[in-house]
């Protein structure tokens, strides 16, 4: 279960006291925030209890408070928490009427506790809410397996449905019933035949919801998956329950779905199973949950995280085709996948719709195939000939620098600007490595920073055209020399006194200071930036 407003103010270390709401403390809290904003609304995403000492609102005025609690109840906060003894002695009578009208839950907070130890109980009882799920689904996983291993599916269905108390049914692709558990649940599923065909309409994987309590046909809420690799599914599984599958549950399911996919496709349905894998194990790691994500991977690509790695970010250049870019990447991870094999690496490749997320070791066969295959491509766009397919079948790839787990969110983001600047600059594949071990003035040739360029400096050429003075190129010696009086009026031939003079004048013409350091820094770029004009 996770955190409800009930569980902390039963919590004994934290003091809390309802003052608005009592009958709504058994909602769950998704997080703690703290915000002093009159309107934290755009920082909201529904679930939080905010906490707050009323420093910017009017706590007192009974109108402010109504419109303030409605914003926070459309906003789907679940509770507040006022912080007595620091901007109020005792929660204003406005907030609580407010509260109490809008149906919002109010806890009063005691100075002496910090909301720093609400937020660590909430998230600890978060964590421990998680790990409980997590604990409870390798559990339902194994045992799953286990049965699987002993009776096949009709073993793998029957504990599916003690694991989700309720009924569990798998079809083949022409949509027919090809075992159920438990037994009676066969004549339900097979009620279920056009829906199945539905699904298969669909390109795998997909997955629907039918019926629900209170709908006209049917009362359990059933969850249905399509199985296989291919275009078109070989099969599907359907999942009744009485209500929304918890994540326990939920993770029973999505274990059965890789064991039947198994099962029924054996090695496409393997690979299919470690990109589901992947995709969690990436997912943990760009979360922050590097540990998480080793236990996860295990043996599958626990060696690719216990060495420095790349993220590689592929997405298409041109998607005018619909698929075409995405088979593109698909054979990008085909290439990867096919090197790291045979020089016995792990890569780990995450389709995600037409783009592809791959971690692979550093230095290693998959990288170097990855930049051989973009080389090849920058070799027909150079020489002008298409690929087979168009311009929509070419890709773009931003590699980051070489990481570890822990910094891999911000790999990914290496990643996706050197794919950027690919983009940009027309290029197949940009290292983010190289963008950080060149030089910036290349990017000054970007039509916007020209532009701006022209603007702060026209000024000063519109002087110097009436021939009253020579201050672009005295304001370029003088930025050059640092300032440096002296050497920056004998680089002019000019007295430095006269050097002052032409500076004071750019001052007064631009209307800026030159002893601020930001407009030495935009001057002296604007002046790189037209030096080639």
């Amino acid at each position: 279960m996770p955190p409800t407003l009930a569980s902390l103010v039963h919590h004994s270390a934290l003091k809390l006291t309802v003052r608005a709401g009592g009958d709504r403390l058994d909602v769950p809290v998704r997080w703690a925030h703290v915000s002093e904003l009159a309107d934290p609304v755009p920082y909201m995403e529904g679930g939080e209890l905010l906490l707050i000492t009323a420093l910017k609102l009017d706590a007192e005025d009974p109108e402010a408070m109504r419109r303030y609690v409605k914003r926070l109840v459309g906003a789907g906060v679940v509770g507040l928490g006022f912080a007595v003894g620091v901007n109020y002695e005792e929660v204003p009578e406005a907030l609580v009427d407010a509260a109490e009208e809008g149906g919002l839950p109010l806890l009063e907070v005691p100075r002496r506790t910090p909301f720093l130890a609400i937020s660590k109980a909430v998230s600890a009882a978060i964590a421990a809410d998680q790990y409980r799920a997590v604990t409870a689904g390798f559990a339902a996983q194994r045992e799953l397996t286990r049965q699987t291993l002993n009776d096949g599916p009709e073993g793998l269905l029957t504990a599916l449905a003690a694991q989700v108390d309720g009924w569990a049914a798998l079809y083949d692709a022409s949509g027919a019933v090809v075992a159920a558990a438990p037994e009676w649940a066969g004549r339900r599923a097979a009620r279920l035949t056009a829906e199945v065909e539905r699904l298969r309409e669909r390109p795998a994987p997909a997955s629907a919801v039918v019926g629900g309590p209170g709908h006209a046909d049917h009362d359990d809420r059933v969850e249905m998956h399509s199985l296989g690799t291919g275009r078109r599914p070989r099969a599907a599984l359907a999942v009744g329950t009485a209500s929304a599958l918890g994540t326990a549950e939920r993770y029973a399911v999505h274990s059965a779905i890789a064991l039947l996919t198994l099962t029924t496709e054996r090695s496409r349905s393997l690979h299919a199973a470690e990109q589901r894998l992947g995709a969690a194990v990436l997912r943990m790691l760009l979360a922050g949950e590097p540990d998480h994500a080793r236990a996860v991977a295990g043996d599958l690509y626990g060696g690719l995280l216990d060495a420095p790695f790349r993220v590689i970010v592929a997405e298409p250049a041109h998607a005018r085709v619909p698929g075409a870019a995405g088979e593109t990447a698909g054979e990008l991870a085909e290439i990867m996948e096919s090197a790291a094999a045979r020089s016995g690496e792990a890569v780990l490749a995450v389709p995600d719709g037409e783009r592809l997320v791959a971690l692979a070791a550093d230095g290693g066969a998959a990288v170097a195939a990855c930049t051989r295959y973009a080389a090849a491509l920058e070799t027909v766009r150079g020489g002008g000939a298409p690929r087979e397919g168009g311009e929509e079948d070419e890709l773009v790839v931003g590699l980051s620098a070489p990481a570890g787990p822990i910094a891999a969110a911000a790999a990914y983001k290496q990643a996706e600007q050197a794919l950027s600047v690919a983009r940009r600059r027309g290029r197949v594949l940009v290292e983010h490595e190289r963008l950080a071990a060149g030089s910036v003035l290349p990017l000054l040739a970007d039509d916007a920073v020209k532009a701006f360029a022209d603007g702060l400096l026209r000024a000063l050429r519109e002087h110097d055209a009436t021939g009253r003075g020579d201050l672009v190129a005295s304001l370029r010696a003088w930025l050059s020399r640092h300032g440096q009086w002296d050497a920056a009026a004998a680089d002019l031939g000019v007295h430095r006194h006269t050097l002052r003079y032409r500076m004071r004048r750019v001052e007064e013409i631009l209307g800026r200071s030159l002893d601020d350091p930001d407009v030495r820094m935009e001057l002296w770029l604007a002046l790189k930036a037209t030096a080639t004009e």
